[in-house]
């Protein structure tokens, strides 16, 4: 299996055998185009959407310059990935919004109260699933960004998201009702 003759001059038809050696050829410059965009650990994952965007056009249409249309391919994704990011932004109610803007004094009252509200955020992160619990913990105790945390549980960094979502939300109900 060779490359395809010179596939940025010719007309080249697409077949699986190009697309293996496209893969091999045009993979190592993808994933450094989307390691500077998106980051090392989600690059592969966005090296395998071109190439899945790719394969599924029609059997048998031409590529007129693979290079242009493979890096026009990437941008898509990058600008995809970038609106499904913001469309689902992670929005909660900060139950310490706030909380710094104390009076010089702090009374008792207000130290129970403060007391009472770590208290209730401590108890409602216990009562989490604990795989829910395990990862907002290490986003939000340890720090961990996204692609860490699914490789680290086995998960993917869409299902990292979906857990932190449901804990933020799940956080913010207890949290709420024992108020």
């Amino acid at each position: 299996m060779g490359l395809p003759s010179d596939p940025v001059a010719s007309r080249t038809a697409l077949s699986a055998e190009d697309l293996g050696a496209w893969m091999v050829e045009y993979g190592p410059a993808l994933k450094r185009f989307f390691s500077k965009r998106a980051g090392p650990g989600e690059a592969d994952d966005l090296v395998q959407e071109v190439f899945l965007r790719l394969q599924a056009r029609a059997a048998g249409d031409a590529v007129e310059n693979v290079e242009r249309y493979l890096f026009r391919i990437a941008n898509n994704v990058i600008v995809d990935r970038r609106r499904h990011d913001a469309s689902h932004a992670v929005t909660y109610l900060d139950p310490f919004d706030g909380a710094l803007d104390l009076p010089d004094e702090v009374s008792p009252e207000r130290a129970l109260a403060g007391r009472q509200a770590l208290d209730a955020l401590g108890a409602a992160i216990r009562e989490l699933p604990p795989r829910t619990r395990e990862a907002f913990i290490f986003h939000r105790f340890e720090e961990m960004t996204y692609p860490v945390i699914a490789q680290r549980m086995g998960i993917s960094i869409t299902g990292v998201e979906k857990l932190i979502k449901r804990a933020l939300a799940q956080l913010a109900l207890k949290v709420e009702r024992r108020r």
